[in-house]
């Protein structure tokens, strides 16, 4: 009889060591595969560098300009007032490509606008000589600073480079083409995607 009693308390011994220890060995597997399985898909902070983003511009004013982040580099959100899209046709002369047929943008980008739509310009600040941040600089004349000719625009500090305000850049410029316009759309008439167009870029 005690030999049946002691039988069966070391069966149950046994039962709870195989249970405990296959219990411990599958967590320990977890721990070891989760960090493994996790290395296959990119970080959140990398999955935001490369993602399109989203923008609310229905607070943007007439003439006020918001700046915010695509893939590390800064993206400037431009309203234009009337007289500011005036301004375009008269730079021509002053420009180095007023058409942009050397700059960097979407097909679809096309006319001294530069836009979408004209009122809302899109465009990395990025200035393209050795990538420094251009500062908005959109008093025309005197008012700027930079002279009683100034049209209105992007000026580097850095050196010197200067862009009208469809960031075409000007005659005497060190940065050798336009700025870059990135791709983007409007999924409605307050929010735009930068990142990703109807083409899929």
């Amino acid at each position: 009889m005690t030999a049946i009693v002691k039988d069966s308390i070391d069966e149950k011994k046994r039962r709870f060591l195989l249970v405990s220890t296959g219990v411990v060995g599958g967590v320990a597997a977890a721990g070891v595969a989760a960090p493994f399985a996790l290395s296959w898909f990119p970080s959140a902070r990398a999955r935001a560098a490369g993602a399109p983003v989203t923008i609310d511009i229905a607070k943007i004013e007439p003439g006020m300009m918001i700046t915010e982040e695509w893939r590390g580099k800064p993206v400037w959100i431009l309203r234009r007032t009337p007289e500011m899209l005036e301004q375009l046709v008269k730079n021509a002369p002053l420009l180095v490509d007023p058409d942009s047929k050397l700059a960097k943008q979407p097909e679809y980008i096309k006319g001294i606008d530069r836009a979408i739509k004209p009122e809302f310009f899109v465009a990395l600040g990025v200035c393209t000589h050795l990538g420094c941040a251009p500062q908005l600089k959109k008093e025309v004349g005197p008012a700027s600073g930079l002279g009683a000719d100034w049209p209105g625009g992007f000026y580097c500090p850095c050196h010197n480079s200067r862009f009208d305000l469809s960031a075409r850049v000007m005659i005497g410029s060190p940065a050798p083409t336009n700025l870059e316009i990135p791709p983007y759309m409007f999924v409605t008439d307050a929010r735009l995607v930068v990142g990703e167009d109807k083409k899929g870029a």
